[in-house]
């Protein structure tokens, strides 16, 4: 059996610590313990997991598993298992939309619950292994012509991602000139949250490796003589995210 990278979110201090203590045994790595959506995905930011589990009722947060896996899967593709004291139909529908590769209800056998990680992972890979994975993918074939053709853009090339109205602007390195394409950033910005890149306002995500100066509310990119401007409530996450050295 391969080692996994596991995402653990439960609100539960020692169920949390039950599940790790189990999976370490198997021979996995817990990549992140979270205990609400903000948590989760500044995991999977870092390094993203092989298979996440997911408490559904997260205490102290208005967060559901549920919603927690929407938006990790969103950013990278993996198979989810829930877990929950609850048997209600209309939790279990809605756990449904998300796909789980299992739903196990506590309390749990941990024996069984090494099993349906093996299986779930498994099962997941054989499903998806003839498709490349866009969220991973180090470049992207974007369409041109109202879908006529399609460009390659190649990520790490990316300095900034600009809303212009229902187009975006993808600003490189190497051209003077933007490529425009006609959909919205938010659905495009998905596929590049996890390459090094991070989104301050509604309009705009930047590579942070071509960050050359910042000022308050404002970025100075590689190669561009114009800063671009960013909400001032932003400044101090976009600090968190670069290695800044401070004044002793």
């Amino acid at each position: 059996m391969k080692s996994l990278k596991v995402l653990i979110v439960e609100d539960d201090l020692v169920m949390a610590e039950s599940i790790q203590e189990t999976l370490e045994q198997a021979g996995h790595e817990i990549v992140g313990r979270a205990r609400s959506s903000r948590e989760a995905l500044n995991v999977i930011k870092q390094q993203i997991p092989d298979l996440a589990l997911l408490d559904i009722t997260l205490e102290g947060t208005a967060d559901t598993g549920i919603m927690i896996a929407k938006q990790m899967t969103a950013i990278a593709p993996m198979p989810v298992i829930y877990l929950t004291a609850h048997d209600d139909q209309s939790i279990v529908a809605q756990a449904q939309e998300t796909r789980p590769a299992a739903y196990l209800l506590k309390p749990f056998r941990h024996k069984e619950l090494a099993i349906q990680i093996e299986l779930a992972y498994y099962n997941y890979k054989a499903q998806h292994s003839t498709l490349v994975n866009p969220h991973t993918s180090l470049s992207l074939f974007l369409p041109v012509d109202q879908g006529k053709g399609y460009i390659k853009v190649n990520k790490k090339e990316v300095m900034y991602l600009l809303a212009a109205g229902s187009y975006v602007e993808v600003h490189t390195v190497k051209d003077a000139k933007p490529l425009i394409f006609s959909m919205n950033l938010g659905y495009l910005a998905q596929f590049f949250m996890i390459q090094g890149f991070h989104r301050l306002s509604r309009s705009l995500v930047v590579n942070l490796d071509y960050i050359e100066r910042i000022e308050k509310g404002q970025l100075f990119m590689t190669n561009r003589d114009a800063a671009l401007p960013f909400p001032e409530n932003q400044h101090r996450d976009l600090l968190q995210r670069l290695a800044i050295v401070r004044t002793p």
